[in-house]
Parts: C-alpha cells; structure tokens; sequence
C-alpha cells in the first residue's frame, strides 16, 4: 500500500481533486466540438460552479490505495461527475422537481432555457463516454470496457434513472396521483438506485484501475453501500433542517412533494442514529487497508456531518 506519510486533509484533497476535474471538464468541453457557443456554456454552467466533487473524490480515493496516481484515474473521475452533473440539469427541470438554485445559482434551464438545458444534460452524458472510450485513461481495453459498463449501468434504469423513476412514482406522479406510503426497506432500495448506484461506481471505478481483488473490490463495495446510504439521510435531513443559502437550493421540498425518505419514516433523531450506524458500517468495510484508506474514512464522517 502506498504511505500516507504526505496525504493531505480532507478539506485539501476534496479541493484539489475538484480543481483537477473542473479543469479536465472544461478541457472536455472545449475539445467536444459543441456548435457555438451556448450550449458549451450551458454545459459549463452544469459543471463547472463548484460543488462537493465527491463522486471523483471516491475515484481517485479509492485508486488510490492500489497506487494509481490521481492523474491517471482523472478521466474516469470526470466521466463520473459528467454523468452526475447532467443528472441534475435534468432533475432540476420544471417536469421533475422544479428546481430555481443549484449551488447557489440559477439552475441550467432558468440561466437559459429548458430546451438548452435538455441539451447541455444529453451532451454531458454522452461526454461522459466519449472520455471513458478514449485511451488516455486506461492503455489496457478490457479496463476501458469494463468502465464503460460500469457507468452505463450505474447511471442507466437499473441504476440511477430507474430510481428516480420509481422516486417520481412514489411521489404520486402516476396512477392515481397520491404519494405512496412505502416502507423503510423500499425507500432504501430507491435510494440505492437513484443516489447511491453512482457512488458505488466511483469506487468500482477505482478498483478496477488498480486491478483490486474480488476481495479489496468487496471491502469498498460495502464502504460505498453505507456512504451512499449516508449521502441521502443527509440528504434527506438537510431539507428538513438547513437553510437555503447555505444548502445552495431550496429546502422544505420533499415533504410538500410528498417524497419518500428515511427521515420520514424514522424521523430526525432515527435518521442520525442511522446515519451513525452507516458511518461506522463504511469505516469497518476499509480496515483491511490500514492507514492507506485515513481519506475515505474521514470522507465518509464528512458526507454525515456535512451542512450544504
């Protein structure tokens, strides 16, 4: 395992890493071809306005303890937050949650249109794979599929689609038009598509760029199984208990959306006493990998404790 002797704290390493993709981003963008220059922006309004950058965070991370360099798992880690970034253009529109702010700013569709911003979603996507497909990530082209799948099937119905479909339904977006009433096991399997399917693929990731074991790809499975788990109660408790401006969106939604979520069912004092559990479930999966997993432990307390 590579020394952690010079790694640096949390906050610096989510920085960096986020610098770092933000740039290979825009380097994306500007080499995609885009027609003009509005729908670039658009996309680069999507992108590039800051943000956890936790998703390649975890891909770099979790390379990391196979000693890939943070440069060599760049590619995967923006293709990644691509996907993540279009997910939400999409989501803020007026057909799904309607959304004014993201980070912070207007979202894609009131900075523009809704049409551009429809646009600016399909081309981080498809951008996304374009990245992975290229050989400046992986020399090697079984990797390259096998990222390529990967992603496809994270973001794809059995993933992140399919759970925001069913997260939509039980919304009362069909059938008869009332929220479901669905039980905690439920709304954690929805959750699991929607927001934890593309975390999980962050460490996937970076497994297989460093040509983990089934054993080591295991291990952080289960990590990022609870820190997906852990992503959303906070999630979930932000809206219920943050402010706006410092969330960077607007809150008190899910209840008047008639959404599904955790805190709902355990309510606020069951939600943190799951999220504690979580945190710890994620902490013991990494033991195996000693001190060279300090970063993705700390990652995992900060996705519980964050504020915005």
């Amino acid at each position: 395992m590579p020394s952690t002797e010079s790694r640096p704290p949390l906050s610096l390493a989510l920085a960096g890493t986020g610098e770092a993709v933000a740039a290979y981003i825009d380097g994306a963008i500007r080499a995609s071809g885009a027609p003009g220059e509005r729908l670039a922006a658009a996309m680069r309004h999507a992108t590039l306005a800051g943000g956890k950058r936790l998703r390649p965070f975890l891909v770099v991370e979790s390379a990391a303890l196979f000693g890939v360099p943070a440069a060599r798992a760049m590619p995967a880690a923006a293709a990644l937050e691509c996907i993540h970034c279009y997910s939400l253009v999409h989501d803020d529109l007026p057909a799904m949650d309607n959304d004014d702010l993201r980070r912070g700013r207007p979202t894609v569709h009131r900075a523009y249109d809704e049409a551009t911003a429809i646009l600016a979603g399909d081309g981080l996507l498809t951008l996304a794979f374009e990245i992975l497909a290229g050989e400046a990530i992986e020399e090697e082209p079984a990797i390259r599929l096998a990222l390529i799948a990967s992603l496809a099937r994270a973001a794809g119905v059995a993933g992140m689609i399919g759970g925001q479909m069913l997260d939509l339904a039980a919304e009362g977006r069909f059938a008869e038009g009332k929220p479901l009433d669905l039980p905690a096991q439920a709304i954690i399997d929805l959750q699991a598509m929607k927001t934890g399917a593309l975390l999980r693929q962050a460490c996937e990731a970076g497994a297989l760029l460093g040509r983990a074991s089934p054993t080591e790809r295991e291990s952080l499975d289960r990590y990022a199984r609870a820190v997906g788990r852990a992503f959303q109660i906070a999630d979930d408790l932000l809206d219920v208990e943050g402010e706006a401006s410092l969330v960077g969106k607007a809150v008190g939604k899910d209840a008047a959306a008639g959404k599904a979520t955790l805190v709902g069912t355990l309510g606020i004092d069951g939600a943190r006493a799951e999220l504690s559990r979580l945190t710890g479930e994620a902490e013991a999966a990494l033991a195996g990998f000693g001190s060279a997993a300090t970063l993705l432990v700390e990652a995992a307390y900060f996705v519980a404790d964050r504020r915005n």
